[in-house]
């Protein structure tokens, strides 16, 4: 009897790497793991991994990836939607060129890879879609409006998808990091928008660059998780008979969904303020 099937998208690094690694020890699945360079992801090979080239801001790859899992199984059983990353910046300063290389990466990916397995999970009877959220789907930090754009867009059409796929056995789950120990963060100080040094955000970016360096250091690195959380928590997320919709991981996502909760708005922006600092007019 073949093992069922699951998708992952992002296995390069971090999260998705360390998911496609779990599942392959498992023994329960044919993982598939796959990324924008093949050559990214060879080694993944010698795990017990299949690994296929997949670009989801390529509708080419994303159809040629399905077809080839679904020519040998039949159908996907399960598709983890990882792939992303973080534009940085203030909402003011990032170009629109920008915004839609956030969307199409993060969210139009995601939904079209849904798109093209839902019919063959709605044939089957069965599936499980899980889609790699964030705590910045539920909050949001000045820095980040682009990125907690997408990550919000994501937790409100994977609350709409369940309800409405649901009768057809199909589970969708939404998984909510916190901080995670990966190369996040530096592709994300890689994306800051650039600005004059003599622009109102300049003091900012500088503020954000700083407060991301502190990830790494006493004490915000005592809350901040390593990917195999992650992949634990997508593990028990796939392997539950009845799942629950959301899985938070890490302290730092307990923490500030939990502090999210209690306060009003303008004590979040201030709490969020004394995380990274906010820009200031000129004197």
């Amino acid at each position: 009897m073949p093992l069922p099937a699951i998708l992952i998208t992002g296995c390069s690094s971090g999260i998705g790497r360390a998911t496609a690694l779990r599942l392959a020890s498992s023994g329960k699945w044919t993982v598939w793991a796959t990324a924008r360079k093949l050559g990214s992801i060879a080694d993944l090979a010698a795990t017990g991994c299949r690994t296929l080239p997949l670009d989801v801001t390529n509708e080419a790859s994303m159809k040629a990836a399905v077809a080839a899992i679904e020519a040998e199984h039949g159908t996907v059983a399960a598709l983890v939607n990882n792939a992303g990353y973080q534009q940085t910046g203030a909402v003011e300063s990032v170009s629109l060129t920008d915004y839609r290389t956030q969307f199409e990466t993060n969210v139009f990916g995601a939904i079209r890879l849904i798109q093209l397995v839902a019919p063959g999970m709605r044939r089957a009877g069965k599936g499980r879609i899980v889609n790699v959220s964030s705590m910045g789907g539920r909050i949001t930090l000045p820095g980040g409006g682009a990125y907690h754009g997408t990550k919000h867009a994501l937790e409100a059409i994977s609350d709409a998808l369940r309800m409405e796929i649901e009768s057809f056995g199909i589970d969708v789950v939404i998984i909510e990091p916190g901080l995670i120990r990966t190369g996040f963060a530096g592709a994300a100080l890689d994306s800051i928008a650039p600005h004059p040094e003599d622009g109102p955000y300049a003091d900012f970016n500088a503020s954000i660059a700083r407060a991301y360096a502190g990830m790494e250091k006493p004490p915000t690195s005592m809350i901040v998780s390593e990917p195999e959380a992650v992949a634990a928590a997508i593990a028990r997320a796939l392997s539950a008979r009845r799942p629950r919709t959301r899985y938070r991981v890490g302290i730092s996502a307990r923490l500030f969904l939990g502090l999210h909760a209690i306060l009003s708005d303008r004590l979040w922006d201030r709490l969020a303020g004394r995380i990274i600092p906010l820009p200031r007019p000129a004197r």
